[in-house]
């Protein structure tokens, strides 16, 4: 008798969570796809909001400048990501290329959504349907954030006393510089590594295998600097090399580190929309007049929309094959299947 009234008190507990957690499952399943769907149709709101004034300046470029400057921008996406890959690869099992790029690419569309921490979101919750612990992506993002700043900040010295000079609104980007000594600090190693650590048991997260080196840190911002010059290559093929070369082309690697930078401090616009026109405007109206540096800006704005709608699609198509190829990563510890 004994035996057989224990026998439905121990089945019951065990089977009845399970519709929650299924149901909970399947919410967070088509929760992620409408968030991926509503960032792709902000992306191209923001193409066609822009289209009459760049269609009328693009008609009358040569395709020889247009395509190089386009072409300049999966290059400096990629360097961005890779920035940002050395970091998840470092705290944890590698993941490669093809998988990282997915979910930080697909990620980045969450920027063109008002407020752009969408994007730091929709990469954690693709790292996790991926295998990878929330905290190893929102602590990867974090510190390649400050990487990127680092970088900016560096790359963005080329530029910043003109466009103050030019426009006393831009005054109050000098003050990003009490930034980057904090940012040098947080970068070394052992501070890094700290860090790392004391989120991870904040989190309750198992602790990495090795501690942070300095070369992962030293690829992410040779990374980082890499793509501000892409871009800012991408901006200088636009102008058609008006004015001095090579003194517009640095001219244009520090806009782009500034404009890109200054957009995310201003995280409320989608995609810091309106900030990194104005940084543009103010550094290339000298060189090229106002009228076509706004026209310039626009362009660049949908053109960078394109480039990041074209690569996210890119390294999705890539990661789908990946994983057929090769079977699920490597999942982080404490990370279920049936948990994603």
């Amino acid at each position: 008798m004994s035996s057989r009234d224990a026998t439905p008190t121990t089945s019951t507990p065990a089977t009845s969570p399970a519709p929650s957690h299924s149901l909970i499952g399947r919410l967070f399943h088509w929760g992620r796809i409408a968030m991926v769907l509503a960032v792709v149709l902000a992306a191209f709101w923001t193409v066609r909001s822009h289209w009459s004034e760049v269609s009328d300046t693009i008609s009358t470029m040569s395709w020889t400048t247009v395509l190089p400057a386009f072409l300049a921008l999966p290059v400096a996406i990629a360097c961005s990501t890779l920035s940002w890959q050395f970091l998840v690869d470092e705290i944890g099992e590698p993941i490669g290329p093809a998988r990282g790029a997915q979910i930080f690419l697909v990620g980045q569309l969450g920027k063109y959504l008002p407020g752009s921490v969408w994007a730091y979101v929709l990469q954690m919750e693709l790292g996790r349907r991926a295998g990878l612990a929330r905290a190893r992506i929102f602590t990867a993002t974090v510190f390649s954030l400050a990487v990127a700043v680092v970088a900016a900040l560096l790359t963005g010295a080329l530029v910043i006393p003109s466009l103050i000079d030019n426009d006393d609104s831009l005054a109050p980007l000098q003050w990003l510089y009490l930034l980057l000594p904090v940012g040098l600090v947080c970068l070394h190693p052992l501070v890094l590594d700290r860090l790392v650590g004391v989120g991870f048991k904040v989190l309750r997260r198992p602790q990495r295998d090795h501690p942070v080196r300095g070369r992962a840190i030293v690829l992410s911002l040779a990374a980082a600097v890499t793509s501000y010059v892409f871009f800012g290559v991408h901006l200088w093929l636009l102008s058609e090399g008006a004015g001095d070369g090579a003194g517009l082309l640095l001219t244009c690697i520090g806009t782009m580190a500034v404009a890109m930078i200054s957009g995310l401090f201003f995280f409320i616009l989608p995609s810091g929309a309106g900030v990194r026109e104005l940084v543009i405007v103010t550094a290339l109206a000298p060189h090229v007049g106002t009228g076509t540096s706004i026209a310039l800006a626009a362009v660049s704005r949908v053109m960078l929309t394109a480039a990041d709608i074209v690569t996210a699609a890119a390294a999705a198509a890539v990661g789908v094959y990946e994983r057929r190829r090769h079977g699920p990563i490597h999942h982080d510890p404490g990370i279920e299947d049936d948990e994603l």
